[in-house]
């Protein structure tokens, strides 16, 4: 049988086309990886580029496993896959992998389906200059270079995403309009534009720019505060960092612009935006090769732009009950509105300014209000030319001012520049490292009614709280030669390793009121019984109230310690008053009081004072009856396991104490009315020494949350780690680990790295479902949230992730997790290993004493 003439042609081609697809695909693994592509040539997914140094990889990638049809064509650091910064196609995915990458004649990028339909293509427009092609250099930008010096005709870094890596910049064009900014993904597996976008505005006439988080179209959701001269004045972090990166700020009557660059050496590093509106600063960890957040912004609730309103203070260490607060001579605009914790209308005036006029000038002066982040500056005025004493004058001489600050602040002393607020300002808040802001006002209240010369400081607070110094200085030196003969140390479990009082950071507070507010510690008044003492429930007068900065009728919990708890007491105070973050219970005050006992026997009654948290104990919620259960459904489970990961975050490293709690359980995590989450009982606390042999611990542990290595007297930041790991594991699960350790074999039974569903099994099916959530993203979470669960559970410590690692990994759904190490064999408390798959059975002859 003949075969026609046309066959043998498709027959030959046939061939032909074979032999060169399988000699392309082999060559890859013959020859390095190309960091070029060539007018001409093209990228088919399955291929990449990779800069010279193999730092960066350009190629076909799917964010979610779950949808591999999903294509997009990006790039990513080489060491760390997950890490996508640069996507072309972010709204346009391709359905299957058949997309490819071409540099066509006339030199533009083009990204083209498998039916040949354009999806994505640089745009190029400058026909007069042919291209070299395109490279994918060191620094992560992939440019189209043109013939002439290898100029650069088009760039990615002039398109971001939701990452600024060193050598972009975003800000605005002058002249033109445009516009370089960040916006995050949609959500953790859709790189299309989301809801938040990050950019560098040109505010007080472009002379103090600031970084603005938008959300949406028109809401400010953040903003950094304006350039001081060295760095955004509401983020002191730039300092702590900046040996590291150098910050570029251009100011010219073309571009506004921000950005920055790498330092010799220096790390790699990004500034992402994430799909839930947060800003962070990821730092790669060589050693641990993982990403470190060196910063989040918002931070806390004073972040919220204009949580106060106009004219309103934000204080993060604040009672949560009264974070904003007005002025002296303001009161709230809505009282009714304030009351109710919406502080969005802000404060007003309750005594007139004095403008002055032809024949005097005015009464007013001005009060200092040290460390903050300066207001919102958009409709500021500013004259880099005047000094802050010709500011003053300025202001003073403009009815319409009501406040000035320095605009620059190098150079030592109070600054130089001059931005001045008319009518109103908004989003003030303290911060550390702060600048002065210099708020007007009348005469009466200043303090004696007269007018000052500058600056005018308000010191009535300052008295007052020179004061309480003073009695809570004297009120410790009395209880410590009352606790301690002259010839003892203090005691070895001292968190600082100092000798200083512990009660010297603290709000004292009166024996008696407690006593009465109490009711002489009624049993009626108990709400909790712990190994360090009882816990009372009250209410405490409306003068002390006021002078804690707590609202009238607001509770408090009063925690009396046992009477051999003596470093107890001194730890907690020692620890609790360094420390101020939403996810940690704040300690109020403090009372020691030399009481006699039913014998006539002098005794010490220490006593601290604590916020209140009226739902009480997480444990009620996961192991209690079925109603209380039943209030917690996966969505807030899920962010309580989040927010206790932020607290042991802040401790470990926020800090800047590096403080090991050594007793988280759920029974030391409370919960607010509007479940809000929070670490307690800080009498284990203690600041890390990282020589082991200087260590001296309390032999006191919690059973069923303590690592395997404590009972040794080994205890590192890995120790909590395996305290939250079990921690999150009862959360999801229900079930209590307890003495026995019966949870943690459970878990491990459904571990599967080839199946990670199986996970799953270990849901508590008694948890009602979370509404609004698709139940197939829930489930990832939960299967995810379980994974790093068991990554900290790990029996060697060393295989445990920093908190760092966790709270990323819990924020950054995308991002792969480590496979843990499963347990082989389980440990007895004394550190001895057992081959049973059972507890270990001689606990009580290692009961803490």
């Amino acid at each position: 049988m003949s075969i026609p003439r046309h066959l043998h042609r498709l027959t030959f081609l046939h061939i032909i086309s074979s032999i060169l697809f399988f000699g392309f695909i082999r060559t890859p693994a013959l020859v390095k990886a190309s960091d070029k592509i060539d007018v001409g040539s093209n990228i088919t997914d399955g291929s990449t580029l990779v800069s010279e140094g193999g730092s960066f990889t350009l190629g076909f990638f799917s964010p979610s496993p779950g949808i591999p049809t999903k294509r997009y064509l990006g790039i990513w650091f080489a060491f760390s896959p997950d890490a996508v910064y640069w996507v072309a196609n972010r709204d346009r995915p391709l359905n299957d992998t058949s997309g490819v990458l071409v540099m066509n004649t006339s030199g533009n990028l083009v990204l083209l389906d498998g039916s040949h339909n354009l999806v994505w293509s640089s745009a190029l427009t400058i026909a007069s200059s042919p291209s070299m092609g395109a490279q994918l250099l060191d620094t992560g930008n992939f440019v189209v270079q043109g013939q002439n010096n290898g100029t650069a005709l088009w760039q990615a870094f002039d398109h971001p995403c939701n990452t600024l890596l060193p050598g972009m910049k975003m800000g605005k064009n002058l002249w033109n309009g445009a516009e370089w900014y960040l916006s995050s993904w949609s959500s953790p597996t859709d790189p299309a534009p989301g809801s938040y976008r990050y950019i560098t505005e040109p505010t007080g006439g472009t002379l103090t720019p600031e970084n603005v988080l938008w959300s949406g179209n028109n809401t400010k959701k953040y903003r950094t505060g304006p350039w001081n001269g060295e760095r955004f004045g509401g983020v002191p972090e730039m300092a702590s960092y900046a040996s590291n990166f150098t910050y570029h700020l251009t100011i010219s009557p073309s571009e506004v612009t921000y950005g920055y660059t790498a330092k010799p050496g220096a790390p790699y590093s990004q500034l992402r935006v994430s799909d839930a509106g947060v800003v962070q600063r990821l730092v790669w960890d060589r050693s641990n090769r993982q990403w470190t957040s060196f910063l989040k912004e918002p931070r806390d609730d004073c972040d919220e732009y204009g949580k106060c309103g106009p004219f309103g203070l934000c204080d993060s260490n604040a009672a949560s009950t009264s974070l904003c607060s007005c002025f002296r001579g303001f009161v709230p605009a809505f009282p009714d509105e304030w009351s109710m914790r919406d502080y969005s209308g802000g404060c007003r005036r309750n005594v007139s300014l004095d403008c002055g006029n032809e024949s005097r000038s005015s009464t007013d002066g001005f009060q200092v209000v040290n460390t903050v982040k300066l207001p919102d500056t958009q409709i500021a005025s500013v004259d880099m030319g005047l000094s802050l004493d010709e500011c003053r004058v300025k202001c003073l001489a403009n009815c319409s001012c009501v406040a000035y600050a320095a605009a620059d602040i190098r150079g030592g002393g109070g600054g130089s520049g001059c931005i001045t607020w008319t009518n109103s300002f908004v989003d003030l808040r303290y911060i550390d490292q702060g600048q002065d802001f210099y708020l007007r006002l009348p005469s009466s209240e200043l303090v004696g009614g007269k007018k000052k010369k500058f600056p005018v400081v308000i010191v009535s607070s300052v008295v007052a709280a020179i004061i309480v110094v003073v009695l809570i200085i004297l009120m410790g030196l009395y209880c410590r030669r009352r606790w301690w003969p002259q010839s003892e140390s203090m005691p070895a479990d001292d968190p600082s390793g100092s000798s200083s009082t512990p009660a010297s950071a603290s709000h004292s507070i009166d024996y008696e009121v407690i006593k009465n507010a109490t009711e002489n510690f009624s049993e009626d008044k108990k709400i909790g019984q712990g190994f360090f003492g009882t816990v009372y429930q009250c209410d405490l007068p409306e003068g002390e109230s006021t002078r804690l900065a707590l609202p009238v009728g607001a509770k408090v919990a009063v925690k009396v310690l046992k009477q051999l708890d003596l470093a107890n007491f001194d730890r907690e105070l020692q620890v609790m008053f360094t420390l101020c973050h939403v996810n940690l219970v704040r300690l109020l005050a403090s009372c020691c009081q030399v009481i006699l006992d039913n014998q006539g026997k002098e005794m010490q009654e220490r006593i601290l004072v604590y916020e209140y948290m009226e739902r009480g104990s997480l444990d009620k919620y996961i192991f209690g009856n079925m109603q209380d259960r039943g209030k917690l459904n996966w969505r807030k489970r899920l962010e309580i396991i989040s927010s206790i990961a932020d607290g042991v975050n802040y401790l470990h490293l926020g800090s800047g104490k590096k403080i090991l709690h050594r007793d988280l359980k759920p029974a030391n995590i409370l919960l607010h009315h509007d479940w809000t989450t929070k670490i307690a009982d800080f009498g284990l606390a203690k600041q890390f020494d990282p020589n082991p042999a200087d260590q001296q611990h309390t032999p006191i542990f919690p059973f069923g949350y303590a690592a395997p290595e404590c009972w040794k007297g080994n205890i590192t930041f890995k120790s909590d780690i395996y305290s939250f790991g079990v921690v999150l594991l009862e959360i999801i699960s229900g079930k209590v680990n307890g003495q026995m350790q019966s949870l943690l074999p459970r878990v491990w039974e459904f571990w599967d790295e080839r199946c990670p569903e199986k996970l799953l099994g270990v849901l508590d099916p008694d948890v009602p479902p979370s509404q609004g959530e698709a139940d197939a993203e829930l489930l990832s979470r939960l299967q995810r949230c379980i994974h790093i669960g068991l990554l900290c559970v790990q029996d060697i410590p060393e295989k445990r992730p920093d908190i760092s690692y966790v709270v990323d990994k819990l924020r950054g759904h995308h991002l792969v997790l480590d496979l843990p190490l499963k347990a082989i064999l389980h440990h007895r408390y004394d550190g001895e290993t057992s081959g049973t798959s059972h507890a270990n059975d001689h606990n009580e002859q290692h009961q803490p004493s």
